[in-house]
């Protein structure tokens, strides 16, 4: 038996430790891409108007989106026992260009808040009832849609308009 140079079974120096590096490192990488992927799908919200939310329909149906619109005042039903709230939002364009256009944000949300070709969302929110819930108010909501038609709530915010009078609408913003 002679001697080699190399001892093969050495996993250190063997030809075969590279193969074993490469594969564990591919691993490494394919399970920290399917992490982030899986993370980032389960956390992705969707950022639409009403309108864009009612045309897409069943296709999104139990996805987590963010919604915006204009909240009509005598549509606010709270339930204090069950904490349950529902009201219905109105369409508000995401445009800054049409924005602009129709006077500035505080128009938009009037405009839009008596328009009655306007586009119409029940939601639900159950929760504390918040002390800007009132008409005309600008609602930023993230839940998902029902197959009921309804928006369930988890996260609700409010902002009032007469205080918000040089921006835009979240989405025009964010989206």
């Amino acid at each position: 038996m002679g001697m080699s140079s190399v001892d093969l079974s050495d996993p250190v120096a063997g030809p075969g430790s590279r193969v074993k590096f490469l594969i564990g490192g591919i691993l490494i990488v394919a399970a920290i891409i399917y992490l982030i992927a899986s993370s980032t799908k389960a956390t992705a919200q969707y950022f639409m108007t009403i309108d864009e939310l009612i045309a897409k329909g069943e296709a999104i149906v139990d996805r987590d989106i963010k919604i915006s619109g204009v909240i009509i005042g005598d549509t606010v039903e709270y339930d204090a026992k069950t904490l349950t709230l529902r009201f219905t939002v109105v369409h508000v364009p995401a445009d800054p260009d049409e924005i602009r256009e129709a006077g500035g944000l505080v128009e938009v949300l009037q405009q839009a808040a008596v328009d009655p070709n306007a586009t119409r969302l029940e939601v639900v929110y159950i929760g504390p009832r918040p002390d800007l819930l009132r008409d005309g108010a600008q609602a930023i909501i993230t839940g998902r849609l029902g197959g009921d038609g309804v928006f369930y709530a988890d996260e609700l915010l409010l902002k009032c308009p007469t205080r918000y009078e040089g921006e835009l609408p979240i989405q025009a913003v964010e989206g």
